[in-house]
């Protein structure tokens, strides 16, 4: 019988009653502090029948901040607010896991402590705008870290992941995708260092081996995955061979036996982009494969009964659709988003849209 979206699977030692997966999704809606609240305890609880949830990206520490109304995982009332959250969807039989962030340069010394420079791989300014509790402002020149400081960056990702087990999680995603610090590593229009870091490809993947590294370490292969974005211009970023260099990752990251490789396989903003071989890279990554963007039911089970992927994360169907496994179990019309209440906000647009059962 062919395998599909409903086919029970394991990621590392995370048994997944299903293989529809919450993928991360940024909705600003944190408490005072950066601390998960009641209403996001709700918003998880919801999606409880998914296979496996990621949580939104969470700020490993008070520098890796980049948006407003972001819940972090660096103080111990974070640590108690998603203590709650994890409780709730493990009542319900859910799994999760956290999404470990650092923003690097898409951030704005106004987010960060005493008015601080975004730190990056290199000083080059992004094009485009953060979004802060002023408004949009223009992004600044960051300031590129010294090789002296990288071994606190990673320290950081350390604790949060200890601290992301304190509160019960299920593992953590090493979030390297997206133009964030960890792509903005891997990337050769962002990483222009001349040190162990930058230059060829197996340095500018070096920040990102020893970050999963050090994070397996601490929380077991098991239960730690890794998102990249190969193609995703998101945050003003480019590769000139991604091919090569994706392979690469995935080819480096295979030896550690971790739990999944969560791939966006294209990118957000549909501009022009170069053609792209996501089966290849699968091929160089011997562990399970999750798949992102824009997929349906009917291209999931192709993509899982053909072998080339093993799950699906689902995004924007997930935000409008917190019963989306059921939905897609009946063949049930979906709830349309509404994009207007994406980010930041009350409880309109987050834990009010309906369910079959009403």
């Amino acid at each position: 019988m062919a395998l599909d979206l409903f086919s029970p699977i394991k990621v590392g030692s995370i048994a997944l009653k299903n293989r529809i997966v919450m993928a991360p999704l940024t909705r600003n809606r944190a408490g005072e502090g950066n601390v998960p609240r009641e209403m996001n305890v709700t918003y998880y609880e919801q999606r409880a029948s998914a296979g496996l949830i990621i949580t939104e990206a969470t700020p490993i520490s008070a520098m890796a901040h980049g948006y407003p109304a972001t819940p972090g995982i660096h103080t111990e009332a974070q640590v108690a607010g998603w203590r709650k959250v994890v409780d709730a969807v493990h009542a319900k039989g859910g799994k999760i896991v956290l999404q470990l962030w650092h923003v690097g340069r898409i951030s704005h010394p106004s987010l960060l402590p005493d008015n601080a420079l975004p730190v990056a791989p290199s000083a080059i300014k992004p094009a485009g705008q953060a979004f802060t509790y002023q408004g949009l402002q223009d992004f600044v020149t960051p300031r590129a870290l010294a090789a002296e400081e990288i071994p606190g960056v990673v320290a950081e990702y350390v604790q949060a992941t200890r601290n992301a087990l304190a509160a019960g999680f299920d593992g953590v995603e090493i979030h390297a995708a997206n133009g964030y610090l960890l792509d903005q590593f891997l990337r050769d229009s962002t990483n222009k260092r001349t040190d162990i870091y930058g230059g060829d490809k197996v340095n500018r993947a070096r920040l990102l081996l020893e970050v999963t590294q050090n994070v397996v370490a601490v929380a077991g292969a098991d239960k730690v995955g890794v998102r990249i974005s190969p193609l995703n211009p998101f945050n003003d970023i480019s590769d000139s061979n991604p091919q090569d260099l994706f392979n690469h990752v995935a080819r480096v990251l295979s030896p550690f036996g971790l739990a999944y490789l969560h791939v966006v396989e294209g990118g957000m903003g549909g501009s022009d982009l170069p053609p792209f071989d996501f089966v290849e890279l699968r091929k160089n990554f011997s562990g399970p494969y999750i798949a992102n963007l824009a997929y349906d039911k009917a291209r999931a089970n192709a993509a899982i009964a053909a072998g080339n992927v093993d799950l699906v994360a689902f995004g924007v169907p997930f935000i409008a659709n917190p019963d989306l496994v059921e939905r897609f179990a009946r063949d049930a019309a979906l709830n349309q988003a509404d994009q207007s209440s994406f980010y930041g906000g009350t409880e309109k647009g987050y834990i009010d849209y309906p369910t079959l059962q009403g």
